[in-house]
């Protein structure tokens, strides 16, 4: 008897995204977004890049579900984006943590707010404070942290909820040289463990490389993606190597050239 091949189906796309526009004040007002066809794999870290202004917020704020838009299809794990995905959580450039809630509150916040029944809620908060390496900030407030401090309690605020897709808008674009590069390390670490669907934005063409399986290079606008690079650095990363491999000097060329900075 001769054995017949199992075919499996390729996986469902994380998000898929098809002649996505966005078009603010009507027929004769601007054009920030033109004709976006992309698909992110599930568990795959995606950062667009571009010059200011050209439409990557407004494009995460589409798969957010936060903004109005045309496209022939928009989709999340699916399911058509009418509103934010029950699968999805958001890091912003702020860290939006409540100054009257302590670091272990504001932390179990998107839980509390998605009405999720957690008696080991306690348990979780914890072991997202030992994750976060903020161990022992559980009881402080948000105005005794730093910068980098509030922005990793904001990255596990919505990591609380277990999202299996996470979008950050510039989420270390307001920390200093030194806090943003020990971050890339932290966000590295955490989504090595987690392994969540990651769409980032970002300005820093190393960032892009350091952290990304591919970056989506996005035109001045109207933002149109024009290049699709996939970063074929080895996985795990740590900075020392991975900043010292010969093809990441190649990569940041590459993107810099298509960014028109060299």
């Amino acid at each position: 008897m001769v054995a017949v091949p199992v075919i499996q189906a390729a996986p469902q796309p994380a998000i898929t995204l098809s002649n996505v526009q966005k078009q603010y004040g009507g027929e004769r007002g601007v054009l920030a977004l033109d004709r976006i066809s992309t698909q992110i794999r599930d568990r795959e870290f995606v950062s667009l890049i571009g010059p200011s202004g050209c439409g990557k917020s407004t494009l995460l704020r589409i798969i957010s579900g936060l903004t109005s838009f045309e496209a022939d299809e928009a989709s999340v794990f699916g399911q058509a984006i009418a509103g934010p995905p029950a699968e999805l959580g958001i890091v912003f450039q702020t860290a939006n943590l409540l100054p009257w809630r302590t670091v272990a509150a504001n932390l179990s916040l998107a839980v509390e707010l998605r009405g999720h029944k957690t008696p080991d809620l306690p348990e979780r908060t914890n072991a997202m404070l030992a994750k976060l390496g903020l161990e022992g900030f559980g009881a402080r407030y948000p105005h005794e942290l730093s910068g980098g401090m509030k922005q990793r309690v904001a990255i596990g605020q919505a990591l609380m909820a277990n999202p299996r897709v996470l979008l950050m808008d510039e989420p270390f674009g307001a920390l200093d040289a030194l806090t943003r590069d020990h971050l890339n390390v932290e966000l590295l670490r955490i989504w090595q463990a987690e392994r969540k669907t990651v769409v980032m934005v970002t300005h820093s063409i190393s960032e892009a490389i350091f952290l990304s399986d591919r970056a989506l290079v996005m035109s001045a606008r109207p933002g149109r993606i024009i290049e699709d690079i996939r970063i074929d650095l080895p996985r795990p990363r740590d900075p020392r190597t991975t900043r010292q491999h010969p093809e990441f000097g190649r990569y940041v060329v590459q993107l810099s050239e298509l960014m028109g900075i060299v």
